[in-house]
């Protein structure tokens, strides 16, 4: 992709994603993740009503009268991307594929985060870490993350989740609003999810195609496994084949749900073909 041309998708894409954060996403992110941490502010006199579990004893002592810390919500928050760009990213048979609309998803977070003044970093991950950008402010550095979603090339193309919540933890030493977006075509992550849940406000949001949950009959098909790149010749005529996909799908499917939901993060699916803005204002929602 020349210079000129990619500048013209990141612009098209902030237009787009701006306008969602802006108008629609603007109030719900803010209401949804506004500082959930209080930080100490100030000392003043006790008033009547006032929690007495807040009096600071050392100030009273001083002044011999009563005297109470008043705390503050934490505004500024720090949102962290995670963002899958294995093979399986590359797929789709709609008009868009799966890697697109998360990169839309993904700039449309960055710009509500943005409107609030938080921070935004980002991580590319495939079964190593592609890419990590530490987070700051400022509409330079979402264009940056927007480039970079839009161009960067993977080194591989297999996935592990496992593996890139580890590097989550070991960056983020503070609490951070996470959003972890793939296809979750992948198991073995719920240890390592159910640990940095603990820490962080995390969320996974699954985009995936509706061919992915059925093979259609067409016969003896020729198909790549897109994070191998093997080969393989399949008979999709057979009912015992395309049952075998199915529930191959469904058991990554029930793995990702349960593994978010028990590990008290949150979790939402999303069709490439489907409103992802509907999707996520009524996660925001249910907060």
């Amino acid at each position: 992709m020349d210079t000129k041309e990619l500048l013209k998708k990141v612009r098209k894409i902030e237009i787009k994603t701006r306008r969602l954060s802006d108008h629609v996403f603007g109030g719900e992110y803010h209401s949804t993740f506004k500082g959930r941490g209080m930080t100490f502010s100030e000392v003043r006199q006790y008033q009547f009503g006032d929690d007495v579990r807040n009096i600071d004893w050392n100030v009273t002592a001083r002044y011999n009268e009563p005297f109470v810390k008043v705390f503050e919500e934490e505004r500024e928050l720090t949102l962290m991307l995670m963002v899958d760009i294995s093979g399986s990213e590359f797929f789709g048979t709609q008009e868009q594929f799966k890697n697109e609309i998360i990169t839309e998803i993904a700039a449309t977070l960055a710009f509500s985060a943005m409107q609030n003044n938080d921070k935004t970093g980002l991580i590319l991950f495939s079964d190593e870490i592609e890419l990590y950008i530490p987070p700051k402010k400022g509409k330079s550095h979402v264009l940056r993350i927007i480039r970079e979603l839009l161009e960067f090339k993977p080194k591989s193309n297999k996935t592990d989740i496992a593996n890139a919540l580890k590097f989550l933890s070991s960056v983020m030493k503070k609490k951070a609003i996470v959003f972890v977006l793939s296809d979750f075509i992948a198991d073995n992550y719920r240890d390592t999810l159910k640990i940095a849940a603990k820490k962080h406000d995390l969320t996974g949001i699954r985009v995936y195609d509706k061919a992915e949950e059925n093979i259609p009959n067409l016969g003896m098909v020729q198909m790549e496994d897109q994070e191998t790149g093997e080969l393989l010749l399949v008979n999709t005529g057979s009912k015992n084949v395309r049952n075998q996909y199915y529930s191959y799908h469904r058991e990554r499917v029930d793995y990702f749900s349960e593994a978010f939901t028990k590990s008290g993060a949150g979790a939402l699916s999303s069709r490439v073909d489907e409103s992802y803005v509907k999707k996520l204002l009524g996660y925001f929602k249910t907060r």
